[in-house]
């Protein structure tokens, strides 16, 4: 039993559901994995070594299936006709090739750009780590988690993803520690981020409201006007998730967990039209 391209890309409504992504999406990774395959695994090893057995195409396929499903690997190798000790080390092959035809740049400069972004961490659950346990424990998800913040143009476009944090950490820390935001720039959070107008001057966060004061018609208003601008950020983040494997409990090493969340998160900028500013081999 194996999978084949040829026999998938009949039916495109089965080719979307498995690997997350169009035919036609696919086939622009493909040939531009295919030039990073040759330069960095071929010619950077000339004497005969181990033989992959799948080919380009096959191998994009079994990552994609592999993020969207997060089946076992071994469950995986069955599909592709591999064993799971040869799915593994073609995941480990493909990423970091795969990751500098997609990944969201890291831009550490301010810019003028007269944009609005909208922010937001994202938290998964992981398994429950042998060492430093309460670092990573969540209060909100009352289990062991990792948080990464994301940022979104007001059109949907993933500008910037931060590196991942223990669950411990808060909302605003992961901010101040990420890129800075441009200047002139709106930010549109949510009530987490209490202090950001004091570190930005156009931040736009919800009013919270307390016992003694109740929120007024105008603040009410003004919360959900703030809220309807950032529903957008919340859409980009469903859209990870439907790779399950930033949405089930993670169970890989941690040490990769930020490279992935990066490869998914241009595959989706690449889903909702952002080619020119995201492929950039």
């Amino acid at each position: 039993m194996t999978v084949s391209y040829k026999k998938i890309s009949k039916h495109p409504k089965m080719f979307l559901r498995l690997l997350g992504v169009t035919r036609e999406e696919f086939d622009i990774l493909a040939s531009k994995l295919e030039l990073q395959w040759e330069q960095k695994v071929i010619n950077k090893y000339k004497r005969p070594g181990r033989n992959y057995k799948l080919s380009i195409q096959q191998m994009l396929m079994m990552l994609l299936l592999y993020y969207r499903s997060y089946s076992t690997q071994m469950q995986i190798g069955f599909m592709f006709g591999i064993d799971d000790s040869r799915v593994c080390r073609i995941i480990k092959k493909l990423e970091p090739l795969v990751a500098r035809i997609v990944a969201i740049k890291k831009n550490r400069t301010l810019s003028y750009e007269e944009t609005a972004q909208l922010i937001d961490v994202t938290e998964q659950v992981v398994e429950r780590p042998k060492k430093k346990q309460k670092h990573y424990f969540s209060g909100k998800k009352r289990r062991h988690t990792l948080k990464t913040e994301v940022r979104v143009t007001s059109d949907g476009r993933i500008i910037n993803i931060s590196k991942s944090y223990k669950g411990k950490t808060h909302d605003f820390k992961i901010h101040k520690e990420s890129d800075p935001v441009p200047i002139a720039t709106r930010v549109y959070a949510d009530s987490g981020y209490q202090g950001l107008n004091k570190r930005t001057k156009n931040a736009r966060i919800p009013i919270k409201k307390s016992k003694k004061k109740p929120l007024s018609y105008w603040e009410k208003l003004y919360n959900k006007i703030v809220a309807k601008r950032r529903i957008k950020v919340e859409n980009v983040i469903a859209e990870v998730k439907n790779f399950r494997i930033l949405s089930h409990r993670y169970r890989n090493k941690r040490k990769g967990y930020n490279l992935k969340f990066n490869i998914i998160s241009g595959i989706v900028n690449l889903k909702n039209g952002f080619l020119n500013q995201q492929i950039t081999c």
